[in-house]
């Protein structure tokens, strides 16, 4: 059975990598230690012309909460442009009401822009903070989002395996359903036969040292805590490594 191996990379020096260990969608994002924000034109422009397969961008226009108000969706809405004038072929996306449930009327709106430029869309992890996920599943489908991403509502795919099993059944062919959060070669195949998922997701990411030869270690750009001239990378052999292990283990 065909596996797709999503990639989330925050990064264009992540992308030859992502690809070269078998990626078969591309995740782009901003900010991926934040969970991933929207990524600029430039990276989003850059990733289109590079990539040899389906691109999808972060549509997030801010870190925290999936509660979005007026201000968050007009930007939402330029974004879904953005990645339609770069040459993307979908967007990433979720949006919640107060009460934990998907807020079907302000994603309609966001998922018809979508289709309208003929972008796919898949629903991310906002789904885990949902408190009824049957529930929610159904109104994903009832969007026309092509896809869920989900932990199980667990920390790790592999702890909420057992609601991706159930949410795989549910779904009956309608949307399909990607594991992700922790997925890596040690628990990708057993994921795979668990669930019943033919999509996963991860990140594979690493860092490397800067390359600069002068740093200035007392002039912070961020938080105290955050390793200014620390850059973030895809590992290649990570993402080459789980591939193999789903053609192999599945």
């Amino acid at each position: 059975m065909p596996y797709h191996l999503e990639v989330c990379i925050d990064t264009i020096e992540s992308l030859p990598h992502a690809l070269a260990g078998g990626a078969t969608r591309i995740e782009l994002c901003s900010s991926l230690a934040l969970g991933g924000l929207t990524p600029s034109f430039g990276l989003m422009r850059q990733a289109a012309q590079r990539s040899s397969v389906p691109v999808y961008a972060m549509i997030r226009p801010r870190q925290g909460d999936f509660l979005y108000d007026a201000d968050d969706i007009a930007c939402m809405q330029y974004d879904i442009a953005a990645a339609h004038q770069a040459g993307l072929q979908g967007v990433v996306l979720g949006l919640l009401t107060e009460h934990g449930q998907v807020d079907t009327q302000r994603c309609r709106k966001l998922i018809e822009q979508a289709h309208s430029l003929g972008l796919g869309v898949t629903f991310h992890r906002a789904f885990d903070q949902c408190q009824d996920a049957q529930q929610a599943l159904e109104s994903i489908i009832e969007l026309g989002c092509e896809r869920l991403l989900t932990s199980g509502q667990a920390p790790t795919a592999l702890q909420g395996a057992d609601l991706i099993a159930e949410l795989v059944r549910q779904s009956n062919g309608r949307i399909a359903i990607m594991a992700g959060a922790g997925v890596n070669a040690a628990n990708a195949p057993l994921l795979a036969q668990h669930t019943g998922v033919t999509e996963l997701h991860l990140s594979g990411k690493t860092t490397r040292a800067s390359k600069m030869r002068f740093i200035a270690a007392q002039s912070k750009m961020g938080a105290a805590a955050v390793d200014d001239f620390v850059v973030p990378v895809t590992d290649r052999q990570t993402i080459a490594d789980t591939a193999s292990a789903l053609k192999s283990g599945a």
